[in-house]
């Protein structure tokens, strides 16, 4: 039994290893970026659904979900390659700065990049994409610094570097709910103006004008 599954194993590694070196690298760095962003997507739909169980569910705003992180994954790829030679090493030292730079530099440049990237896929364009960043700046790099830091410093401290971008997608399973959350979430107005859409409400019909009743006379 011990034999069989030892064999199984290599066989799994033999098919896996590539995966993780050489041009297929980045593919799957690409792959792993759209389809977290989109499972993330996913769990925020069905806990919305929870919430309003009459809510239909939006594919086409997973699909951008997806195609926003597979932009996104080239990006990574190459930040995480530059970042490793330009601060090697694994002293505590060199990975704070990494952290550091990371923070200041990749996480905002990633979240404009999300909001204007689902802005202009929604239809919207790349200048109403900017203003909904700008607006949600702040909620969301407050966030971004809860929880990257020390995600963070694992990554780079135990993590060899053809894991880097897998290790991050993973991590973002959970983050990636909370952005499309953020993106998705309406505001007291957005909900006042779906409510008073004027699709909603039937046409007022005019009145017959009455006559005085002494020009009749």
């Amino acid at each position: 039994m011990i034999p069989r599954s030892k064999d199984l194993l290599v066989r799994i590694s033999f098919y896996w290893k590539p995966l993780f070196s050489g041009k297929y690298l980045i593919v799957t760095n690409i792959v792993s970026s759209g389809g977290m962003l989109a499972l993330g997507d996913c769990i925020q739909q069905s806990r919305e659904k929870q919430r309003t169980p009459e809510k239909s569910w939006e594919w086409q705003r997973t699909g951008r979900m997806a195609a926003v992180g597979c932009s996104m994954g080239p990006f990574l790829h190459f930040w995480y390659e530059w970042l490793d030679k330009a601060y090697a090493g694994r002293m505590v030292k060199t990975v704070a700065k990494k952290v550091l730079i990371d923070q200041l530099i990749a996480s905002p440049l990633l979240g404009a990049w999300y909001f204007i990237g689902m802005g202009i896929m929604e239809g919207h364009g790349a200048v109403k994409g900017c203003t909904e960043f700008k607006e949600k700046f702040w909620e969301f790099y407050k966030a971004d610094w809860c929880v990257w830091p020390t995600a963070q410093m694992i990554n780079f401290y135990f993590l060899p570097a053809k894991f880097r971008v897998l290790y991050v997608n993973t991590i973002t399973l959970g983050w990636d709910t909370y952005l499309s959350y953020l993106k998705h979430r309406q505001t007291p107005q957005q909900v006042d103006e779906s409510e008073s859409d004027p699709q909603d409400q039937s046409p007022s019909v005019p009145l017959p004008s009455v006559e005085p009743l002494e020009e009749k006379l």
